[in-house]
Formats: C-alpha cells, sequence, structure tokens
C-alpha cells in the first residue's frame, strides 16, 4: 500500500509524506466546511430539498475531489461555487425559470466546458493571457480570500448607510475569538509548528466553546437524505431557449475565469508556476472541472469549481492529490457525521483565510512596475476582484484595459490574435450583465 501511495502521488519528488498529506487534507475540509450549511440554506430557500441538496453536494465533492486528485495530482478540492449557488437560486426564485431548466442550463454550462477543455481552447487562453495578469490574479485571488474570511468572522461588514464595507462590531465574541486565532496562528507559525493552521483552527474552536461561539452538537449522528427528487430532474431541451443565453453565459464565464484564477492562485502558492507563470497540466485541471460542472447539472448542483480554500491545505504543507484525497474522506464521513463538522465556526476558520491569503500577495513582485501597460491593467483585475466580489470580475475588466493600454502605446506587436476573441468575450460577458 505504500508504495503504490509513493507511486501515484510522488510523495518524495514532491517534498512530502503521508502525514503531512493527511493534515493538509484535513485543513482544507475544516475551511471548506461551511459549504455543508451555507449551499443547502441558499437553495433550499429558493424551494429545493435542504436534504437532498446536502446529501447530493457532499457526494459529488468526494466524486470530482477524488477525480481531480488522482488524474492531476494536484491538492486541489472541488465544490459547488456560491456565485452560481446564488445565481441559480434567484432564476427559480426570482426569475421564475423551473428548476429543471435550470438544472438543463448548468448542464449545458458543463458541456461548454467540456468542449472548451478537451479541445486544448481552455489551455490556449491562459497562455494567452499576459505574464503580468497571470501575477496579479494570484494577487487578487490572496485579497479575495482574506476578504472571506474577515467578512466570516464578522471583521469586515457590509455598511449599508454609508454603501461601503468597514470594519463590523469590533467588541463582537466573534472578531475577538478570531483576533485570538490570528495570534495563534502567528505564534504557532513563528515557532514552525508541524500542522499549525489545522491546530490553531483546533484551539480557536475548543477557545469557542466558553465564549459561546462554538455550538456543541445536539447529536452525533445524522442520517442522509435521499436524493430522488433532484436526481435526473432535468430539462435540456427546454434550457435551449434563446431566452436562457444570458443566464447560460453568466454561469459559463464567471466558472471558467474563477477556476483559471484559483488553479494559477493556489498553484502559485504551492510553487508550481514556471518562470512564464504558467501551471504546467493545468488542462487536466480544466478537463476535471469541466467535467464535474456537467456532473452537478444532473443533480442541480451549480458549477462546482476548484475552490479557493485549498490554498489552506497548501499552506499546510499539502503538494499532491493525496492532500485532497484527506479531504475527501473526511467529507465522507460527514454523510453521518455533519453535526460534529458544522461545529466549528467561522471565526475559527477566518484567521486562516485571512493568513494565507496576505502571504499571496507575494506573487506582486513579479509584476514590471516600469510599463504602465503591464502594471496598470495588473492593479485593475486585483482591485475589481475584491471591489466587484468575484475573480472572474477582476480579470474580464482587467484584460480589454490591457488591450487598450497596448495599442495606444503602439504596442500591437505585444498582443496575441486569440486575446483580441477573449477580451471580446469579457465584453460579452459585462453586456450580459447589463441587459
Amino acid at each position: 500500500m505504500k508504495s503504490w501511495v509513493e507511486k501515484q502521488f510522488k510523495l518524495s519528488e514532491n517534498g512530502t509524506n503521508v502525514k503531512t498529506e493527511i493534515f493538509a487534507g484535513i485543513a482544507t475540509f475544516v475551511t471548506m466546511a461551511y459549504v455543508l450549511a451555507t449551499v443547502p440554506n441558499i437553495l433550499g430557500e429558493a424551494g429545493f430539498n435542504k436534504g437532498g441538496i446536502l446529501t447530493a453536494m457532499i457526494l459529488l465533492i468526494i466524486v470530482t475531489t477524488v477525480a481531480m486528485a488522482l488524474y492531476t495530482n494536484r491538492p486541489f478540492a472541488l465544490a459547488p461555487g456560491l456565485g452560481s449557488v446564488s445565481i441559480v437560486a434567484g432564476m427559480v426564485a426570482n426569475e421564475g425559470i423551473p428548476a429543471d431548466i435550470a438544472a438543463g442550463i448548468i448542464f449545458l454550462s458543463g458541456v461548454l466546458f467540456i468542449l472548451v477543455s478537451f479541445l486544448g481552447l481552455r489551455e490556449a487562453v491562459v497562455r494567452v493571457i499576459p505574464k503580468s495578469l497571470k501575477f496579479a490574479v494570484s494577487a487578487g485571488v490572496g485579497l479575495f480570500i482574506a476578504l472571506i474570511g474577515a467578512k466570516g468572522c464578522g471583521l469586515i461588514v457590509a455598511n449599508e448607510a454609508k454603501n461601503v464595507l468597514g470594519f463590523g462590531d469590533l467588541k463582537s465574541p466573534q472578531v475577538i475569538l478570531a483576533v485570538i486565532g490570528f495570534l495563534i496562528i502567528l505564534i504557532l507559525k513563528t515557532r514552525n509548528v508541524p500542522g499549525y493552521i489545522i491546530l490553531s483552527i483546533l484551539i480557536t474552536t475548543i477557545i469557542g466553546i466558553p465564549m459561546g461561539i462554538t455550538k456543541m452538537p445536539q447529536q452525533i449522528f445524522a442520517l442522509p437524505s435521499g436524493i430522488g427528487d433532484i436526481f435526473l430532474q432535468i430539462n435540456i431541451w427546454g434550457a435551449l431557449k434563446i431566452a436562457y443565453v444570458p443566464f447560460l453565459i453568466a454561469l459559463f464565464i464567471p466558472d471558467f475565469f474563477s477556476t483559471f484564477g484559483t488553479v494559477l492562485g493556489v498553484g502559485a502558492k504551492a510553487g508550481y508556476l514556471d518562470e512564464d507563470g504558467n501551471l504546467p497540466g493545468i488542462d487536466k485541471c480544466f478537463q476535471v472541472d469541466a467535467i464535474a460542472t456537467a456532473l452537478g447539472g444532473l443533480f442541480c448542483i451549480p458549477c462546482l469549481t476548484t475552490y479557493l480554500e485549498s490554498s489552506v491545505g497548501v499552506e499546510s504543507g499539502g503538494r499532491t492529490g493525496l492532500t485532497t484525497i484527506s479531504t475527501s474522506v473526511v467529507f465522507a464521513l460527514t454523510l453521518f457525521l455533519a453535526p460534529i463538522a458544522l461545529m466549528i465556526p467561522g471565526a475559527a476558520t477566518a484567521p486562516a483565510l485571512i493568513y494565507i491569503g496576505i502571504g499571496m500577495l507575494s506573487s506582486m513582485k513579479n509584476i514590471d512596475y516600469s510599463d504602465e501597460t503591464e502594471c496598470f491593467p495588473a492593479f485593475i483585475c486585483i482591485v475589481f476582484t475584491i471591489f466587484a466580489n468575484n475573480i472572474a470580475n477582476g480579470i474580464c475588466a482587467a484584460l480589454p484595459v490591457y488591450l487598450i493600454l497596448k495599442l495606444i502605446s503602439g504596442k500591437r506587436k505585444e498582443l496575441s490574435p486569440a486575446l483580441y476573441v477573449i477580451v471580446a468575450v469579457c465584453v460579452f460577458y459585462f453586456y450580459s450583465i447589463i441587459r
């Protein structure tokens, strides 16, 4: 067994071992565990069966994450993108689109992913993206991860009166616990304690018990709900209507660029990128992601995509697919032990996300600040990833700016013909948003 694990995951070649990979996988799970509550709740409010959605989602996370691990040997875990989940919930609840047609739109989005990925177009797109923007994507992803953590514990909240983000209640127990957790991470990291990420989360969770933040579950075991009422409840033919094209684009473009951003961002953190900012074997990652999206459509589970929280496993030392095999095993346990997984508060995982996100800003040192045609689009990418609350928005805003600056600066020769096509897609994406 040990020989098979070494041969399959190349642990020695990647400078890791079984123990490190397992703990890294658990760390990834802990920071992803919030999907167990958020996704079923969002779709449940739109009229879906929450229990069935939870069961189907866990099964899909396990299957697709294991596929990613075995096929790519990368520590990338997959789960439904919350942006896509919100879009589908809005389609059903606000637009009145039947659930079976919504499932068909998700499926068609996945089919489009598959065609683009297996024809090699997706990898070609990645190689056309300017090097400076690739490094900017990594930094933008880092800030996005940090913002997710800060919002998750209440440190940063939306101020509706001023229409801005600002500090939350700094006296709240959640914020205080998150600060304690952040200090614990700094101390453990400084002392080079192995597994400091998962250890800090566990310690913070325990500290949260007397503070009234960590809620002890009323039961340990819970049997999974059936999925009969959502499996294959899909109307592909009905989803082919022209009226649904904007929704198809709204699902396809963000997932396309979000996966691109996440894979590059987490890959940079793991040291996978080459000198041009490319990730070797990225086409395999895209192929798994594409099939996962189509598979999710069969259960009306929106766009399974590579998760930002995979960076937590990488920061914990995970370097191979064995990391996310471990993540999948823990998710499998939640089919029966969901109450225990859900007891970990957001205030305990937030410090890890903030710490890791800040660390990913180091990629900005590779941007050429002496060339405005390179650094300004990079700045646009980073800023709008945060301000527009989406990785895809940052990339789609930066690419047209990059193209325009190169043209007016007389640097047309630096532009690939394919870049014009990508920019046109970005423009169409924004058109689908505002129409």
